[in-house]
């Protein structure tokens, strides 16, 4: 069997390792159990999560045994890394619930069940529990201030003010990795880019207290061409969920990104053969809009099912090409007739003025009329059968009276 590394690098995913050659020869020697870190600060996974998704599933497939780490007990303090201040809180309660949307959005790429079953634990089993003065005298004392303060993590920080809290942090996921190792055999920690310095730390506690072999990979962030991070929309992040964002919202995110960053985006989030991306990607005209359409798609039908994308696709292409596919719908209720209330209304535009604006630029049509005047208004018979409205390239939805 081809060894996971290979695939991960011709992928594109890998960015950094540590004893690579090493490393290699265990993962084509022998099933490797291996962990990726979640913070539960949110009740669903995002977009910025869909790169470690996709590498536990690919190295689950080629037989190896993802553990989930949730940081319930981590997350109490909150990971510095790319943060300007400090996170808030959680209560036990709000990390359990959001534990369990976690793992149903999961087991869509992971399975839970057979000889190499991901599990999923939570680390505040073993750090609520921890005895201070112990812990500094077993782990702390592996640890250098100075070489801590190098850490971008930390130098980022330094200006706006890094809590005593917050520095503790490196030194608890370190020891994550170091129980995961004595509890399950875990010898490999893998993450973001962004987690590069608190993941060598865990490989080296491990090394310098066990005496025994232990490994880091950090993967690419998704990111588009330009170097900005992807999944951001005008309402926020791109969610898994679809009661956050909806599967046709989540379609036409990837079918309207910029084709500089289709051939990427196709390596990292889906399954397609590396010749058949190269093959839809090797034009870069109008041609690149199949490429996006099967993108778009692929992604829509991990996430939410085939049946969901299809639905997706088909009110794509009735939005773009007529074909008689249905439109999402929204309602307006009685006595809203005018072009700027109804924006409102279907959360067009965040407001009145908003929705002016968008007018104003020529960004808002119903059906193939381009809107030009504030004061549009529409019969109570054209919205009880209906009316198109569009706003931009990405909004498109039928309103009706309600």
């Amino acid at each position: 069997m081809k060894n996971v590394l290979d695939t991960l690098k011709e992928r594109g995913y890998v960015k950094q390792t540590v004893y690579e050659d090493e490393l290699y020869e265990l993962l084509g020697r022998e099933s490797v159990s291996f962990y990726i870190g979640f913070d539960p600060t949110a009740d669903s996974l995002h977009v910025g999560h869909f790169v470690q998704l996709m590498v536990m599933s690919i190295m689950q497939k080629a037989g190896h045994r993802p553990i989930i780490l949730i940081g319930g007990g981590t997350g109490k303090i909150g990971d510095p890394s790319g943060k300007s201040d400090m996170r808030r809180m959680m209560t036990d309660e709000t990390i359990k619930h959001n534990c369990d949307c976690f793992k149903k959005q999961m087991s869509k790429f992971l399975s839970f069940e057979g000889e190499n079953a991901a599990i999923m634990v939570n680390n505040a089993e073993w750090l609520d529990n921890l005895n201070y003065i112990q812990f500094l005298r077993d782990v702390g004392v592996y640890f250098s201030v100075n070489k801590m303060l190098t850490a971008e993590c930390y130098k980022s920080r330094m200006e706006n003010g890094l809590t005593f809290l917050e520095f503790n942090y490196m030194l608890m996921q370190a020891y994550d990795f170091l129980h995961l190792y004595r509890e399950y055999g875990c010898k490999l920690e893998c993450g973001g880019d962004d987690q590069w310095s608190n993941i060598l730390a865990g490989a080296d506690l491990i090394r310098r207290k066990e005496g025994k072999p232990a490994f880091a990979i950090t993967f690419k962030l998704l990111t588009t061409s330009e170097g900005k991070k992807m999944g951001k929309t005008e309402k926020g992040a791109l969610w898994l969920d679809p009661e956050k964002t909806s599967p046709y919202e989540f379609y036409q995110y990837w079918r309207n990104i910029d084709d500089a960053d289709v051939e990427n985006c196709m390596k990292l989030l889906t399954f397609m053969p590396l010749d058949e991306i190269a093959a839809m990607c090797e034009h870069k005209d109008e041609r690149i809009n199949a490429a996006k359409a099967r993108l778009a798609f692929e992604l829509t039908a991990i996430v939410h099912g085939v049946e969901e994308a299809e639905k997706a696709e088909a009110q794509s292409l009735a939005a773009f090409a007529s074909s008689g596919g249905e439109l999402p719908t929204a309602t307006v209720p009685e006595g809203v007739n005018n072009i700027v209330d109804i924006m409102c209304a279907v959360k067009a535009a965040k407001s009145k003025s908003e929705a002016r604006q968008l007018i104003s630029g020529g960004g808002v049509k119903v059906g193939e009329e381009k809107i030009t005047s504030f004061d549009t208004c529409f019969t109570e018979e054209q919205l009880k059968e209906g009316i198109i409205l569009h706003k931009g390239k990405k909004m498109h939805v039928k309103v009706v009276r309600g």
